[in-house]
């Protein structure tokens, strides 16, 4: 049995946190927790350890149900030593780890950490060295969800960073390799703990974490809403849930949210949230890269992963941030069986010298090989504009696409006419004084290749929709698409441009 330190209780909520084992309350059904290797104790006897230890070695793991689904979790616990991990205490991790593989359930780890137990040495580093292993190999084959309550320090940033998303909360969580003491030694900087890494610096600048929340509470509940949109693992298809929202919903709110002017822009979330199921879209990384929006909400009933361009923020061009962005969720919807569909409105990849040199050839191509290697059901609704590689990226039946739609009015093309006929025109407009010439001609060069009829005439759009009637086509496109089957050549792995 379990004797708790009232005065060190008293120290953790005065910090504005919880215990590790009333965040186990709050997250879990109520009475469904079992703990395991609750006896387990430290074994080193540097720096008179022995005389510090206690059962459980500073993290809780065992197992429990959320909204009456098994998942397996680990909780660190800062009263005993700061909750730093050593030797035992990461074998505690490593092994609720490999019993969540073995029966096929998602893996929560509450972080809570200074980082390293120091005094144990080098012990405690290759026991850390399990733990990244397990993360890396139950990639992709069951959820993994991290949520720092805490700093989370050194070796202990590593597993959340391998895991699917990480949850912070306001004004207690922290990540760092190393703290602002020792960058000051180090490198002379001076920075303090939330500038370095607190929860809105990692959810809006690094992209490191997915969602950012007020309270301990707010952020448990929102990882229970989470789960209920994913499978349990990747042999399974993510839950059925009945929204009661009418499949036959026409979508009449579009022509207002959306202008006719094509250089105009709008949030492209609210495109969103009236196209699927009424207060199902649960956005993923609202913070970062607001340029892309991805998510995860109902169709149907059916969960599907959203991708979408947002017009308000660098017109919805591709950049860096957003191609890392995209392809790694790409990616976990592939890994658990969430199809996914686009909302194309986009002008290109964001031209500059500052992206040439910080590699947007190379994160671009990630979005080129998420897509390209994603088997689930993927679908693509040019909105307004799709243009030159982004189009290829998000939208070219040739990269895999099972289904592509178009509104009428959609433009799809190299590039936009004006950019175009400066182009191709070059010579003739020289002696265009009064502009008319480039005027006719770029009239022309949109009614012939910019409008979706000529695409569909060579098979690159399927269907073309009036906006009123995108939700209908979506599920009609989802429900032929759900038996879909596809394989790959066999391979070790791919090499993903990193």
């Amino acid at each position: 049995m379990v004797i708790e330190d009232k005065e060190a209780i008293k120290k953790q909520h005065a910090k504005g946190k919880l215990t590790a084992r009333e965040r186990i309350e709050l997250l879990l059904d109520k009475g469904s927790f079992t703990e395991v290797n609750e006896a387990i104790e430290l074994k080193s006897a540097n720096f008179n350890l022995q005389d510090k230890k206690k059962a459980g070695d500073g993290v809780i793991t065992g197992y429990g149900k959320i909204n009456g689904k098994t998942v397996c979790i680990y909780v660190q616990d800062f009263i005993f030593m700061g909750g730093s991990m050593g030797e035992m205490h990461n074998r505690k991790i490593a092994s609720i780890q490999e019993h969540a593989l073995k029966i096929g359930c998602p893996i929560i780890g509450l972080f809570d950490s200074g980082g390293a137990r120091i005094q144990e040495g080098i012990n405690s580093l290759d026991a850390g060295g399990k733990i990244f292993k397990n993360n890396t190999l139950a990639s992709g084959v069951i959820p993994q969800i991290s949520v720092i309550l805490g700093p989370c320090a050194g070796i202990a940033v590593y597993s959340p960073a391998l895991t699917d998303f990480i949850f912070m909360t306001k004004k207690i969580s922290y990540m760092f390799i190393t703290g602002p003491d020792v960058i000051k030694t180090v490198t002379g900087e001076s920075v303090d703990f939330e500038s370095l890494g607190g929860s809105l610096a990692h959810n809006e600048k690094s992209g490191v974490a997915s969602f950012m929340m007020e309270t301990e509470k707010e952020c448990l509940e929102t990882l229970k809403l989470l789960l209920s949109y994913l499978p349990q693992n990747n042999i399974e298809n993510p839950p059925i849930i009945n929204t009661n929202d009418d499949p036959e919903r026409a979508n009449a709110k579009l022509k207002d949210i959306i202008p006719k002017d094509s250089k105009k822009s709008y949030d492209v979330k609210l495109v969103v949230e009236e196209i699927v199921d009424k207060n199902t879209f649960l956005e993923i990384q609202p913070l970062y890269a607001q340029n892309a929006v991805v998510g995860l909400a109902r169709l149907n009933n059916q969960t599907i992963g959203i991708v979408a361009n947002q017009p308000k923020i660098l017109a919805g061009c591709l950049d860096i941030d957003s191609s890392d962005k995209i392809a790694r969720f790409v990616r976990f919807c592939d890994s658990f069986n969430i199809p996914i569909i686009n909302l194309v409105d986009v002008t290109g990849y964001l031209p500059g010298v500052n992206q040439e040199h910080n590699g947007i050839i190379r994160h671009g191509a990630k979005i080129l090989y998420a897509y390209s290697e994603a088997t689930v059901p993927k679908i693509s609704l040019i909105m307004r504009k799709a243009y030159g590689g982004a189009y290829i990226a998000l939208a070219s039946r040739e990269m895999g696409y099972d289904t592509v739609i178009a509104w009428p009015n959609s433009e799809i093309a190299v590039m936009g006419a004006e950019q175009a006929v400066n182009i191709i025109y070059r010579k003739e407009l020289k002696s265009d004084k009064t502009g008319k010439i480039k005027k006719q001609k770029i009239s022309e060069y949109k009614e012939k290749f910019l409008n979706p009829k000529d695409a569909s005439t060579h098979g690159q759009v399927d269907i073309i929709t009036e906006p009123k009637n995108t939700r209908k086509t979506l599920i009609k496109c989802l429900e032929m698409l759900m038996t879909k089957r596809e394989r790959r050549p066999a391979k070790k792995h791919g090499n993903i441009p990193v």
